[in-house]
């Protein structure tokens, strides 16, 4: 009986914790909408994406964060199954890329080149939607994401040392 509640404890508080990261990811996107969607877009919701190095749990955080902000998105129809999946395959290559890696530092370059660089389905969608051209789109796109990954990234990096993020 006793091990079967502990489990239920632990149940409980990894879904808790799992919760309060999507909905913060949420809070932080819908705050800042006005910049958070679009071709110019600085989503510093991003930041979220750091936690991964620290635990798996945070790729379903995350995930379900962007899938449920998504559905604010002008462009919801295309966001939410697009970037729920984008976001779900980067971040799980983020963690296997990072897995190895002692230096947190070098983890967290590793992981804003790689969001960065993925931000060509962003710049895919407003293609297809909008008829930009995608090129530019995902200079813009890929700028406003390095810069939110860079705010993130400082972020994080302070945060953890005053918050274990491992546990």
């Amino acid at each position: 009986m006793e091990n079967s509640v502990s489990s239920s404890r632990v149940n409980v508080h990894e879904t808790a914790k799992v919760a309060i990261v999507a909905s913060l990811y949420v809070a932080v996107t819908l705050v800042l909408a006005v910049i958070s969607f679009g071709a110019v877009q600085l989503r510093l919701s991003e930041m979220f994406n750091y936690l991964v190095l620290f635990h798996k749990r945070y790729i379903v955080a995350v995930t379900l964060g962007v899938v449920i902000a998504n559905f604010f998105s002008p462009m919801w129809w295309v966001d939410v199954p697009v970037g729920g999946v984008a976001t779900l395959i980067v971040l799980v290559i983020c963690r296997i890329v990072t897995k190895n890696m002692k230096n947190l530092v070098l983890k967290i370059i590793v992981t804003g080149v790689i969001f960065t660089a993925s931000m060509f389905t962003v710049a895919a969608q407003l293609m297809v939607v909008f008829d930009m051209p995608f090129w530019p789109t995902y200079g813009m796109v890929a700028v406003g994401e390095a810069f939110s990954m860079l705010v993130g990234g400082v972020t994080i990096y302070l945060l953890q040392k005053k918050i274990d993020f491992t546990k």
